[in-house]
């Protein structure tokens, strides 16, 4: 069994806004190092990007849906971030999903129990099945990305473009989006393993509750989160964004035929990376350095939640509400540095860790190999602060 390097709780105490900034800023230096994290480990797997492969599989649906999306082009619409963020993904966090799945295909390796004729199908350690869920799972991620562009019409500004435009950016979100999924769907029942269908399905399943948590949480009257309390924000994150990556990492080793014991491995490795790099894309309105104005940050955010659990749920209301009277940049920036002077960030930075840890964990119980060392450095880079 490898010695793993765990992760220290509490290492950044009394952080401020100054220290540096994980691979999900635009810190040069931490931005470098996590393309490096994924080309090392895109090397290990022997598939560039599976994105990349999916791109060219489906270049005359996404050419054309390319040609569509130009006319939002000058509006505010969030498809047209998305379209970018498929053609210029320059922090290599689109294709995450597909490449864990694939190096823990490999770390686990052949089972023990796996035909000849299944042996004979692997490439770089990896089967051919594998290869073809960690696209499905990119596919699915990429769907419900798509899919979260659609905007509220009613809360339109003049300034977002026009009406007809915005009406028919949502309507490209949701064929797009649908067009996707349907690819995933289509690819998942061609991999012919029931149990592999019902765990992706469920985790479809998750994500479709998780968002639907994620909006309801927001009140429409004041724009105040509901009380729901860092177990209740895991739980609810879990769903959105950790679901899908632990059951794809668990349903590649089904299809490898491992036991149960990896299977759970498996499962709790996605589970436990998934929740910390939430946290630290969370965190990294509070942790990186101010350039102008302030950062914008999500009120469903770990560090808000864990700061509103500090102070309490009626001096965090005072808060806002001071904000919102004064309106001016100076007290937006004052509500900011307020968080940053409390225990949340703190406390969300040793829980990233703490769920780093786990993840670490997790890898244990699989023989050591560049693989393993891979998802390790992923969870390095994930857990990096300074």
């Amino acid at each position: 069994m490898s010695r793993l390097r765990l992760l220290r709780p509490g290492l950044l105490t009394g952080l401020t806004g100054r220290c540096s900034l994980s691979f999900f800023s635009g810190s040069q230096g931490s931005a470098s190092h996590w393309s490096k994290v994924v080309s090392d480990a895109e090397k290990i797997v022997g598939y560039p990007t599976s994105f990349m492969s999916l791109r060219c599989l489906l270049s005359d649906e996404l050419s054309n849906i390319a040609m569509q999306v130009r006319k939002l082009v000058g509006t505010r619409h969030p498809l047209l971030n998305t379209a970018r963020s498929f053609v210029a993904d320059s922090r290599n966090n689109l294709q995450m999903r597909g490449l864990v799945v694939l190096l823990m295909s490999k770390a686990a390796g052949p089972s023990k129990t796996a035909d000849i004729p299944l042996q004979h199908d692997m490439v770089s350690g990896i089967y051919s099945s594998q290869r073809n869920l960690a696209e499905i799972t990119e596919l699915i991620h990429t769907a419900f990305l798509v899919h979260r562009g659609i905007v509220n019409i009613r809360e339109l500004k003049a300034c977002d473009g026009p009406m007809k435009d915005m009406q028919f950016g949502n309507k490209m979100a949701i064929l797009s989006g649908d067009f996707l999924l349907a690819n995933a769907c289509t690819g998942l029942a061609q991999l012919q393993n029931t149990k592999v269908v019902e765990l992706v399905s469920s985790a479809i399943g998750d994500l479709v509750q998780g968002i639907y948590y994620e909006n309801s949480n927001l009140s429409e009257e004041n724009n105040i989160t509901d009380d729901i309390g860092i177990s209740t924000w895991k739980e609810q994150i879990f769903l959105s964004h950790g679901a899908l990556l632990a059951k794809s990492c668990k349903a590649a080793m089904k299809l490898a035929n491992h036991d149960s014991v990896l299977q759970t491995m498996a499962y709790r490795y996605g589970e436990h990376m998934s929740l910390s790099h939430k946290l630290n894309s969370d965190l990294q309105p509070f942790v990186k350095e101010r350039s102008g104005g302030p950062t914008a940050f999500s009120f469903n955010s770990a560090p808000v939640v864990l700061h509103q659990e500090f102070v309490g749920r009626e001096a965090w209301i005072h808060q806002v509400e001071q904000t919102k009277l004064k309106g001016s940049m100076a007290d937006f920036t004052k509500l900011e540095e307020a968080i940053k002077a409390g225990k949340g960030v703190t406390a969300a930075i040793d829980l990233c860790r703490y769920h780093g840890n786990k993840a670490l964990e997790a890898l244990e119980g699989f023989p050591p190999s560049e693989a393993k060392s891979a998802l390790e450095n992923i969870v390095y880079a994930i857990t990096r602060f300074s």
